[in-house]
């Protein structure tokens, strides 16, 4: 081997700027990323040093050739044209990774297969046998990547990924992956945390993992020590005695590192979880270090005579559908528990669901974008300091009248502007409840909407700030908006709702009883609802559909109504209201579901003619709709933007999964039957292939409110039916 060479390392999504500042600290040069991972210059040392040290890396590839692969003739030429006798022998085993790209090759297995056959048959031909494969625990692993009809040919050097430090016994349904674990606490500054002698809490622990990548990070531990395969083991070009000398340099840094380890404290509920951290920490020899123990979120308490440090933690994200509402006590627990314990801590929140994490009541100091496999997700990062915290009632403090700027006067003229043009609109219509204010200036991005009924209430919604804005401008906004919203509107403090939860204890965090909660009685064409502005992410009525639950109404006179993804069963509200002659409403949500009976209630209908199933609707569907196997004369159909199903190998999408979830719904729709269709993907575009299928009609400008004018994408709907009519 050269003293200096290239290589090329990968990194999971959303990693590659931590590796490339890893790898620069570890004595890479020529930094360059790439896509996928990171191009560097390194020597032997290096190199080894980075398969040992890297926390980041998925795998460690040395380039060994490139060459024009057009045809397989071509590919296994010049697969034959590299010395393999080099690099392994005849009685090492070999795995083939086969990337293809926009290439004439487009099938990897094949790909793999020709790479395999010009390898084999070149040890044949020079020694009479051939190396073996095994494509789960190969001695070498080789790696091509094919774009454009080019093709890359790596030697692997990490053999299985450098994510695999060694120490996991067994995890739970979902565990992190340990360089994400390590990437989560590196984005957290847990290093420099820990160095100043701060404490690490993860009150929802798993299977331990968070905690054993900090104490591997505190320690000065090398995340790679108890590996015990490596892919550069069977190379020929492996220095041995090098190697060694690293791992003996690396051991006694973990025993150094061991002796400055700050405590470390992993909790959570489940006995199982608790009992797979202990597994794993005790496989990687950290069982006197890390202390786990049974706790609910509700009742953490920051460890004894422990003024600062980090709180980590990666809490459910609610992807199964009407998961959501269920976790919403979890992050308000959390939050309450972070503003009553850790005050003058750092807190880092991953999570697949931001909007959850706004009912911590805590305001993210900074946030990076990240993944988990293919889902997107954030790390929030908290300062844990009063100036930070949304006030328990009503969100942030407001201004204080000296504290405004000319900025809130603006606001306040554009809100008496709206209030004075949609108020006569929507007196003239019967509305009661509209959206007032829609981030008609950008530097205040909320969204304001008026419920009307005995009383007048506001439910304000923000925008995330993208990262251009001052965090504490747009703080100092919100309090101005907050001060001037129930001046404008003449209504008090306390009527204003901005994304808080109450505040239960105990148990009770969980409980779901309505009594506990504060319900409000709204009007809305003749049919009435009850909203809820504090206790969910959304009140119960989504405004934008407005007219297009008229326009199912309008419809259902003596027909049989479907009701899929049905929320608090508005539709149905409307259906029934309007002469259907039997309602199915059909939700994930137990919690919905109630919600939805107690609004049919409210309008009358309670008796066995309305019925309401508990169940994931794309299970129903494939089922064929398990409920008497009838079909349906109307059905509304609004899914989510994304979500999972068990029945589904992956997450579910409205933009790519549309078109089977229609073609399963118009299978219950009878043949003269309407389905109406709807969804909020702002960017959402119909498959072609279901007008050819079925008589579509795009509604969407037809059920658009003029209150949502500002934002004509708010919600995409359209009217099909069978051909035969």
């Amino acid at each position: 081997m050269q003293s200096s060479s290239r290589f090329f390392a990968t990194a999971p999504k959303g990693m590659v700027a931590i590796l490339m500042s890893e790898l620069s600290d570890l004595g890479a040069n020529e930094v360059r990323e790439q896509p996928a991972g990171v191009e560097f210059s390194a020597d032997l040392p290096v190199a080894y040093r980075i398969c040992l040290w890297s926390r980041s890396a998925n795998r460690l590839l040395l380039p060994l050739t490139s060459f024009q692969a057009e045809t397989p003739e071509a590919l296994y030429e010049a697969v034959q044209g590299i010395d393999w006798a080099t690099h392994f022998n005849q009685h090492d085993t070999l795995a083939i990774d086969f990337v293809s790209r926009n290439s004439k090759i487009q099938h990897s297995q094949f790909g793999a297969q020709k790479v395999k056959d010009a390898i084999v048959d070149q040890f044949r031909a020079s020694t009479g046998e051939r190396p073996s494969v095994d494509v789960q625990r190969p001695d070498i692993r080789i790696n091509v990547f094919l774009q454009r009809d080019e093709a890359t040919l790596y030697l692997d050097l990490s053999g299985d990924s450098l994510h695999m430090r060694g120490y996991r016994q067994t995890g739970g349904a979902a565990p992190l992956k340990e360089n994400l674990a390590a990437a989560i606490l590196l984005r957290a500054e847990w290093p420099k945390i820990a160095a100043a002698g701060g404490a690490l809490v993860d009150p929802m622990c798993g299977s331990g993992t968070l905690l054993i990548e900090a104490a591997m990070i505190a320690a000065d531990i090398a995340p790679g020590l108890l590996r015990q395969r490596y892919g550069f083991l069977a190379w020929q070009k492996h220095d041995a005695e090098l190697w060694q000398s690293l791992l003996d340099e690396a051991q006694q840094r973990r025993e150094k590192g061991l002796e400055k380890l700050p405590p470390i404290f992993g909790y959570d509920v489940h006995p199982k979880a608790i009992e797979f951290a202990h597994k794993n920490v005790t496989a990687a020899g950290l069982d006197q270090y890390i202390r786990i123990a049974k706790c609910d979120v509700t009742e953490l308490q920051c460890p004894a005579e422990m003024e600062t440090g980090l709180l980590v933690v990666n809490p459910p994200y609610g992807e199964r559908l009407g998961e959501r509402d269920s976790l919403e006590p979890l992050y308000q627990a959390l939050g309450e528990r972070l503003k009553s314990e850790f005050t003058g801590w750092q807190a880092a929140v991953f999570t697949g669901n931001s909007e959850l994490a706004k009912l911590m009541g805590i305001r993210a100091a900074k946030q990076h974008n990240m993944f988990n496999g293919a889902l997107p997700c954030k790390l929030l990062r908290f300062d844990v300091q009063p100036e930070w915290f949304m006030s328990e009632q009503r969100g942030p403090r407001p201004a204080k009248p000296e504290e405004l700027g000319p900025g809130a006067e603006m606001l306040a003229n554009r809100l008496r502007k709206n209030l004075k043009e949609l108020g006569r609109w929507a007196k003239r219509e019967g509305v009661s409840c509209y959206r007032l204010y829609d981030a008609d200036m950008p530097e205040y991005a909320f969204a304001i909407d008026l419920y009307q009924g005995e009383q007048r209430w506001v439910h304000v919604q923000e925008y995330e700030a993208p990262k251009s804005v001052d965090e504490k401008k747009a703080r100092q906004r919100l309090r101005e908006a907050m001060a001037v919203i129930p001046q404008v509107l003449e209504l008090p403090h306390e009527n204003v709702y901005f994304k808080v939860r109450k505040r239960q204890k105990g148990s009770a965090q969980y409980s779901k009883q309505a009594s506990e909660k504060q319900f409000f009685e709204i009007e809305e064409k003749g049919c009435r609802f009850w909203v809820n502005f504090a206790d969910y992410l959304d009140t119960g009525l989504f405004l934008d559909h407005r007219i297009t639950r008229r326009f199912v109404g309008e419809m259902a006179a003596g027909k049989s109504f479907l009701n899929l993804f049905a929320y608090t069963g508005s539709a149905t509200v409307y259906a029934a209201k309007g002469g259907a002659k039997s309602t199915l409403t059909v939700d994930m949500s137990n919690t919905y579901l109630d919600w939805a009976k107690r609004n049919m209630a409210l309008n009358g209908f309670d008796d066995d003619t309305h019925q309401f199933v508990q169940a994931d609707c794309l299970e129903w569907l494939e089922k064929g709709g398990v409920y008497k196997r009838q079909t349906f004369d109307l059905i509304f159909l609004d899914p989510p933007t994304f979500s999972t199903s068990k029945r589904m190998s992956e997450a579910f999408d409205v933009q790519r999964d549309h078109k089977r979830l229609i073609e399963l719904a118009m299978a219950l729709l009878s043949a003269q039957g309407v389905l109406v269709f709807s969804n909020n993907f702002r960017k959402f575009k119909l498959d072609p292939e279901l007008e050819l299928q079925f008589a579509v009609e795009n509604i969407s400008g037809k059920t658009l409110p003029r209150d949502f004018k500002r934002n004509p994408r708010i919600h995409s709907c359209w009217r099909i039916c069978h051909h035969n009519q």
